[in-house]
């Protein structure tokens, strides 16, 4: 597949006419038709129903559309930064995270540090911590905060801080009124796990709470986001087990419950690459430690 097959398809999507398209991607209309039948054979589906008239996507190209779009607005981004990285001489630095650390040290770190160097042209990326580890060797971002320990000659970790996992209700539950609840407490109320994947993740490490003290916890649904857990939890359909940080998203109908059990934590972990020596990496690194000792205060 290449990328002149998804800006064509792209463009016939929109248009859902081959003829006006091709006056638009300035080509002949029957070049056109065999590019798009070649991925469409590449694909192995179909993805445009010619026998409607007017032309409209099958459900799997409506599918490719989004994906589509997505990954052309993406590369745009991409080139936009490059060429003003490139004619203004800025230095450009990544920053991967997973949603979680939003409610913590990091908006205040990303402050800082734009402040501090306002010549570099800083990226954020939504990144599970797996794909961050990939990303770091990749050279496609330059720190990364998740919440799993990886074991990785490539790359170094450093614990930011050690959250406290709280249980999240809906206003009126039962235990909502309780000041603190055991997991064993938990065990046999619905939960609400995330993400569901790709794992392993911070499903996994709440499973682990739950199985080191022999306990059962009774998945009720898995969700994908934070932000669906969350949503779901108002709704009534279970609790979710959230980082203390989480607490800072004061939305209506949401009741937090601290936990008895002991250890019952999950960490914020700067990953970076273990031979990156630049002083900017090393400049972030002490503005991260910096905010968490800050914020780590009474």
């Amino acid at each position: 597949m290449e990328l002149r097959h998804l800006r064509y398809f792209a463009m016939v999507a929109r248009e859902l006419n081959f003829s006006r398209a091709a006056e638009k991607l300035h080509i002949a209309q029957p070049p056109l038709s065999r590019q798009i039948r070649q991925l469409e054979d590449e694909i192995g589906a179909e993805l445009i129903d010619r026998s409607a008239r007017p032309l409209r996507l099958t459900p799997a190209g409506q599918f490719f559309q989004a994906q589509a779009v997505q990954l052309l607005d993406r590369l745009t981004e991409v080139g936009t930064a490059t060429r003003r990285i490139a004619f203004n001489q800025r230095i450009w630095f990544g920053i991967g995270f997973v949603p979680s650390t939003l409610y913590g040290v990091l908006p205040e770190v990303i402050r800082q540090f734009r402040s501090a160097h306002p010549a570099v042209e800083v990226g954020l990326s939504e990144l599970t911590t797996v794909q961050q580890i990939e990303a770091l060797k990749a050279g496609r971002i330059d720190v990364g905060f998740g919440r799993l320990r990886f074991e990785d000659s490539r790359i170094a970790g450093e614990v930011i801080t050690e959250e406290a996992v709280v249980a999240a209700f809906p206003t009126g539950h039962r235990l909502a009124r309780h000041r603190r609840l055991s997991l064993a407490r938990l065990a046999g109320e619905p939960l609400l796990l995330y993400p569901a994947k790709p794992r392993p993740s911070y499903a996994d490490q709440i499973l682990e709470l739950f199985g080191s003290r022999g306990l059962q916890p009774s998945v009720a649904l898995e969700a994908n986001e934070l932000q669906t857990a969350i949503g779901l939890v108002v709704a009534g359909i279970g609790y979710a087990l959230v980082p203390g940080s989480v607490q800072g998203l004061h939305r209506e109908g949401l009741v937090y419950v601290p936990l008895t059990d002991k250890g019952v934590t999950s960490p914020v972990i700067m990953n970076f690459r273990s031979d990156d020596a630049s002083e900017l990496a090393a400049s972030f690194r002490a503005t991260v430690l910096a905010v968490a000792r800050t914020q780590s205060m009474p």
